[in-house]
């Protein structure tokens, strides 16, 4: 796991120095030491720069880049592990490739001069990764099939410039970093800005599963893998499913195994995790599990990690916290954020991979399950609300909705109210916006009065959750589910879970690897009918089952809690003071961004309990704090 980048100049004269290229170069890759702090690498070769930050996984000795072929064609920067790269290094070396080292790296070198592009399709693993040929002038660059690596990259005056973090970018100073108040609308919709865009203007994200090919000024950008669609019904019984499930996610953790240093087992004791936990405890002897607990009862689950823990006799580390304390990191870890994230979850997931660096450099963890066997409440709510719109309209506007007025407020775990209200608006959506309607912090609708200058054309909805539509119309499934779990993997778990897992696990130099999100694993769920994720109201029924004699039967029968804190209270709280110096009349005003009216009913309402906005707060409040940390030039 490391930190990569560069940027490739054009000709014509007018060329920096070589020690200007590097000291740039060299400013960049700094920005990038947290994910890298073992070693740092620079390079130039003709206009092209190359920059590396190492965390040492593989081949400590001779792993070190940017890394040249044995015959001086090619080099490569690399953020991420290639898990089959034994079994490629004999491939290619039958094919007349020269290995010189026992790093994973070597491999797309190889893959690259032997079979161009193509050769993207050998890969197994999670990775980003800029590589240069020399003899054809070319920068060649890639993001993993899911995107578990981060690849930013933009085009500007004629000179391509890519960075695992925007902090890199920022380094450059012939960049222009601007931030328009269209990604800020798209945040406030998101909690994100959805690739491929980004929070500057002109500055990209690379799509999951795609390449990058820049020659002649000229760049192109092409798909080379995508989730496939859901196929027949299956010939196998369920049992024959099952046992090919575990034999899949089986050989998924052994992949991710691999390595020359400690490794470890985020736990917090939910199926997912626990089911990691469980297969590698079968092939590593006393490995290490790792949990953050907390004081607050509603929001602790440290218990049903421990109980896990116990089972299979872990190395178990857990820490219990108090949860009304995290929030004073809060500031700190937005701050450390390349992109504003609303995520409340980015704090427990700091303190967790906090925790599991003390001890390992390698952690895996139980992300992907949740959108491949669609585990969130929002998909058996996706049905409800289909058969909830076949209801005569009388029955809905006359008596549901009406009730639901009577339901109570509460600052805790769950909000009836806000449930209730939330689901009737998804309801009323489109197919293609409900399940984004429930996700969102701001409707479109909603931020009509939050700007005090927003641009007309994205406060129609079909304009500011587009990236949503273009994702549930690519997907040309037959079943609308599936649609929405394309779209959940491509959007939600893309730019919200992994981004969350990346940027938290590397601010403490840890690797995190994600054994669900394995191509084989992950391509035989996708070509499951839904039935055989969603039963009913039973959500991950296939995985559930496949594992139900590994588990304990406490941990197969819980509901699914998320990894949460007591936002709605730290709002009222803890945070107040923040919430009052940032959204404040004072401050909104000299900033000439957001309706200082407006802005000022969301708080008031949410200190009184007379709404639940804790969503639209939270969602505020990061986006300020970063803004405060970061101050970006803000323009129309």
């Amino acid at each position: 796991m490391c930190g990569i980048a560069g940027f490739v100049w054009p000709g014509g004269g007018g060329e920096p120095s070589e020690a200007e290229r590097l000291s740039w170069l060299s400013a960049a890759t700094g920005a990038l030491a947290h994910r890298g702090p073992d070693g740092e690498g620079l390079l130039l070769e003709g206009p092209c720069a190359l920059g590396h930050r190492r965390l040492s996984i593989i081949d400590l000795a001779a792993g070190s880049q940017p890394m040249e072929d044995a015959d001086g064609r090619a080099v490569v920067t690399f953020n991420g592990e290639i898990y089959n790269y034994r079994e490629l290094k004999a491939r290619y070396a039958g094919r007349g490739f020269h290995f010189r080292t026992q790093s994973d790296t070597e491999v797309i070198l190889a893959a690259w001069l032997l079979d161009g592009p193509a050769g993207l399709d050998a890969l197994e693993g999670m990775f980003a990764f800029a590589l240069w040929d020399k003899a054809s002038r070319t920068l060649f660059a890639a993001r993993d099939r899911f995107g578990k690596k981060p690849f930013y990259y933009t085009l500007q005056n004629g000179i391509l410039a890519f960075g695992s973090e925007l902090s890199a970018l920022a380094k450059l100073p012939f960049l222009r970093l601007e931030t328009p108040v269209a990604a800020l609308l798209r945040f406030a919709a998101y909690e994100y800005v959805p690739t491929p865009e980004t929070i500057y203007k002109d500055v990209f994200k690379l799509k999951p599963g795609h390449y990058l090919l820049f020659r002649d000024g000229k760049l192109t950008t092409d798909s080379y893998w995508d989730m496939p669609l859901p196929g027949p019904e299956p010939k196998a019984s369920e049992e024959d499913l099952c046992a090919e499930l575990r034999l899949l996610l089986a050989q998924a953790v052994k992949r991710r195994l691999v390595a020359d240093v400690p490794l470890g087992v985020f736990l917090s004791g939910g199926v997912d995790s626990s089911t990691v936990a469980a297969l590698t405890a079968g092939m590593v002897s006393r490995i290490k599990t790792f949990s953050i607990g907390f004081t607050e009862a509603s929001y602790d689950e440290s218990r049903y990690a421990r109980l896990v823990a116990s089972r299979f006799a872990t190395d178990h580390h857990e820490r219990i916290l108090s949860a009304d304390a995290c929030g004073s990191l809060l500031p700190e870890i937005v701050a450390r954020f390349d992109e504003p994230m609303a995520d409340p979850s980015i704090v427990p997931t700091y303190l967790l991979s906090q925790v599991t660096r003390e001890n390992v450099t390698v952690a895996l963890g139980g992300d992907g399950p949740d959108e491949l066997f669609y585990g969130y409440e929002y998909f058996p709510a996706f049905n409800l609300a289909a058969a909830y719109d076949r209801l005569p309209s009388f029955a809905r506007k006359r008596l549901i909705e009406p009730l639901t007025r009577l339901l109570p407020q509460s600052a805790g775990y769950v909000n009836p109210r806000f449930v209730a209200d939330t689901f009737l608006a998804g309801a009323r959506a489109p197919q293609w916006l409900r399940v984004q309607t429930w996700l969102s912090a701001f409707s479109a609708e909603a931020q009509a009065n939050l700007w005090r200058d927003p641009p007309a054309g994205l406060l129609d909805p079909a304009a500011l959750f587009a990236p949503t539509k273009a994702l549930f119309d690519a997907y040309p499934a037959k079943d609308p589910l599936a649609r929405v779990g394309y779209a959940f993997a491509r959007q939600y778990m893309l730019d919200y879970i992994l981004v969350k897992v990346d940027r938290c696990s590397m601010m403490h130099s840890l690797e995190a690897r994600a054994p669900f999100l394995d191509r084989d694993v992950a391509e035989f769920v996708c070509r499951l009918p839904s039935r055989y994720k969603l039963r009913g109201t039973k959500r991950k029924y296939l995985l559930k089952k496949a594992v139900a004699g590994l588990l304990p039967k406490e941990i197969l029968g819980r509901g699914k809690r998320g990894f949460l804190i007591p936002v709605a209270s730290w709002l009222r709280g803890q945070l107040r003071p923040q919430v009052d110096m940032l959204l404040g009349e004072k401050h909104l005003r000299e900033q000439g961004i957001f309706n200082p009216r407006e802005v000022s009913r969301l708080v008031a309402e949410h200190a009184t309990g007379a709404a639940d906005h804790r969503k639209k707060l939270w969602t505020l409040l990061v986006l300020q704090l970063w803004l405060d940390a970061h101050k970006p030039s803000i323009i129309p």
